[in-house]
């Protein structure tokens, strides 16, 4: 228990200085004001604070409405108040679901979450699985083989997966498989869990293979030393298949490394997905945090944002707790 404390202590605090570092960029770096009021806010409302009557007699001079609208704005997005405390305010908020207001279409940033999370977490699973169900049977194969013609194979095309940008292997399996043999959906179709699993096949696929190409490359050589080891000469030399060797023997103390990378690349998957979701046209975080960036539109970021960081961590958290389950040595330590 104290093990899975400290980890979650530690994670709490990840998450407090991305989301203070982010909180402050998107504030600091923009006006929030004229992203919600455009050319509006640049109104100079200087005299009319100071109960000054202004003068409107020429074109475009300053009105008593527009500093209203202005002081309204501020008060309603606590703008007139501190960073510190609004970031105070923003977490407070957060806490109990509350993500605010998108600038653009006056949506609650918490309904385009619950539009858009889904899609994406469905995609991100699905190259999850991908990558695992891959990586683990072919690290197998190739460790039981090493250094014959399998294996060699193997590592051309490990090198081959991971050389190539993921976009660009993007644009191939859909030119291939959607555009040209029809095999899926070029476009993504939310009519029906079956057609959304469809049409997040070729995402899914474009998001595995560089993961299965690492996952195999560790796994394989940590097979390889496993294999040296007393215990296995020993199941060796009773008698056991060498499957059952290969499964039950060798394949979880060989896990640590592809654990390690698969908790950190969750979070690069996550952002991977940016690209991908725009190339197969899915609705989901990637594509809205792009029209987000562009428009200026803080809120969305900073709950896109928070989403990912919070999928991270808890990724990485369950590593740790994977940790312990493999080695219990580690929660003595």
């Amino acid at each position: 228990m104290r093990f899975v404390l400290q980890r979650v202590g530690q994670l709490v605090m990840v998450l407090f200085a991305v989301t203070v570092i982010t909180f402050a960029s998107v504030n600091v770096l923009g006006d929030p004001l004229t992203n919600i009021l455009g050319p509006l806010a640049r109104v100079d409302c200087t005299d009319v604070y100071a109960g000054i009557k202004p003068d409107t007699s020429t074109r475009g001079g300053t009105s008593e409405g527009d500093c209203a609208i202005i002081a309204e704005t501020r008060k309603e997005f606590n703008l007139d108040s501190p960073l510190p405390v609004r970031y105070a305010r923003w977490v407070g908020d957060i806490s109990t679901g509350d993500f605010g207001t998108s600038f653009q279409n006056q949506l609650p940033v918490s309904t385009v979450l619950k539009n858009k999370l889904p899609v994406t977490l469905r995609l991100v699973g699905i190259g999850l699985f991908f990558s695992l169900a891959l990586s683990i049977p072919w690290a197998l194969l190739s460790a039981y083989r090493a250094e014959r013609t399998f294996d060699n194979f193997s590592t051309v095309a490990s090198f081959g997966l991971l050389a190539i940008p993921n976009f660009a292997m993007g644009v191939i399996l859909l030119y291939l498989f959607a555009v040209r043999w029809s095999f899926f959906p070029t476009r993504y179709e939310p009519a029906g869990i079956y057609n959304q699993l469809k049409s997040l096949f070729l995402p899914g696929l474009t998001l595995a293979l560089p993961l299965a190409a690492t996952y195999q490359r560790l796994l394989r050589t940590d097979l390889i030393t496993t294999l040296q080891e007393d215990f296995v000469h020993m199941a060796r030399a009773k008698g056991m298949p060498a499957h059952t060797i290969m499964t039950r023997h060798a394949l979880r103390p060989s896990m640590f490394s592809v654990i390690t990378v698969f908790g950190i690349n969750t979070g690069a998957l996550l952002g991977g997905t940016l690209v991908i979701e725009r190339i197969f046209s899915i609705p989901g975080l990637g594509t809205e945090i792009v029209t987000a960036i562009v428009r200026d539109d803080t809120p969305v970021v900073l709950g896109i944002v928070v989403i990912i960081v919070t999928g991270f961590v808890v990724v990485n958290l369950f590593v740790d707790l994977m940790y312990s389950f493999l080695d219990p040595r580690v929660r003595r330590g």
